[in-house]
């Protein structure tokens, strides 16, 4: 740079006016050059930047180094490190180091460059870091129970970045792959449907498998239509049951009306079988007709829901039962007047409900 005159003025300095001047000095006889003099710029931090190595592709588990770059005259003595949306880090150097990085450490960072004269914050840099699908997981629509012949939809979902390319979805106890894409869609679901599903989801860095989801398909539920029938069905068996019951009582209270005789024999406590077995035939006929239409009920409307534990319970409280509870039983011995035609009906507690009569009525069922 040159300049003519006795004197130079350098107005709104700034550090790039700094260096070393002098003059030359021209007459008619030579030229003389005067010593150098240094010029000094005092200045606050400027032009602060962050670079970050390695460039380019950033993998899940390497170290990446951040630097801090600014000019100042003095140079500058303090950097301080920041992440975006979070608090300063640990470190005052012009160098941050990352070691074993993971993808909580992506986002963006800048620093702070400050002398004696003022500081000055760099613009932010991206830390994009690359890694294989983690908290991989497997969600179903409708949520719920899920009734054969409905459709359901298996949506399976990871983070990941680069995003995830390809969705595999396996069924447990199954070798090969039953689908690929990120959702599965199964429609009238049936019965064989019901599994262990799980998903692997997998991009150019690493894959994952998903945790195991149970699906469980339950039967069609009967119709109101039907279930209506059958409840007005069963009612009215129990009303048969409750009528005959109750005809059969009365019976046994007109028929015995007459003169009671407690004998005083031998075979004291002992019904004779022939005052007794015309109507005991009657009653337990009637209980088993009872019981067969029932057991026809059960075919004809089957129970939808898992009636073995039903069955468990009831045969574990037949197994509590004291068997003191099963073996009071209590035998009368009646005789009625020849007036009434010999006829005779079992009383309450007669004989058609002893063991031996429950043991012959329970082998005509089987």
């Amino acid at each position: 740079m040159r300049h003519s005159g006795w004197s130079y003025r350098i107005t709104n300095i700034s550090p790039e006016d700094r260096g070393e001047y002098y003059c030359l000095a021209v007459n008619e006889v030579g030229c003389k050059r005067s010593k150098l003099v240094p010029l000094k710029v005092l200045c606050k931090p400027k032009n602060t930047s962050v670079s970050v190595s390695p460039s380019g592709e950033i993998v899940e588990g390497s170290s990446v180094t951040l630097t801090c770059s600014s000019d100042a005259n003095p140079p500058v003595d303090k950097y301080t490190w920041y992440k975006k949306n979070g608090a300063s880090l640990k470190g005052y150097e012009n160098t941050f180091l990352i070691t074993n990085i993971n993808s909580e450490d992506r986002g963006e960072y800048y620093c702070e460059a400050e002398s004696i004269y003022g500081s000055l914050n760099s613009s932010s840099v991206s830390v994009d870091i690359q890694y294989g699908p983690k908290n991989t997981s497997v969600s179903v629509s409708p949520s719920g129970e899920i009734v054969e012949g409905s459709s359901v939809t298996l949506t399976c979902s990871s983070d990941a970045n680069p995003p995830v390319q390809n969705y595999t979805w396996y069924k447990k106890n199954v070798t090969s792959p039953v689908l690929s894409g990120q959702n599965y869609n199964i429609t009238n679901i049936s019965s064989e449907d019901s599994g262990h599903y799980y998903c692997e989801a997998r991009n150019k860095i690493a894959s994952e498998n998903s945790t195991a989801l149970r699906i469980i398909v339950a039967g069609k539920h009967t119709s109101i239509k039907t279930a209506a029938v059958g409840i007005i069905i069963v009612v009215l068996v129990l009303i048969l049951c409750l009528s005959g019951f109750m005809w059969f009582r009365k019976k046994a209270s007109k028929s015995t009306s007459g003169t009671i005789e407690t004998r005083d024999t031998a075979d004291e406590g002992q019904v004779s079988p022939l005052e007794s077995e015309d109507d005991c035939d009657d009653c337990v006929f009637f209980v088993e007709l009872c019981i067969l239409f029932l057991l026809l009920l059960s075919i004809l409307f089957p129970h939808q829901g898992d009636s073995t534990l039903l069955y468990d319970n009831i045969a574990m409280q037949q197994r509590q039962q004291s068997p003191s509870s099963q073996d009071d039983v209590h035998y009368t011995s009646v005789h009625v007047s020849p007036s009434k035609n010999q006829e005779e009906l079992c009383a309450p507690s007669s004989n058609c409900l002893n063991p031996r009569n429950r043991t012959e009525m329970s082998s005509t069922l089987l």
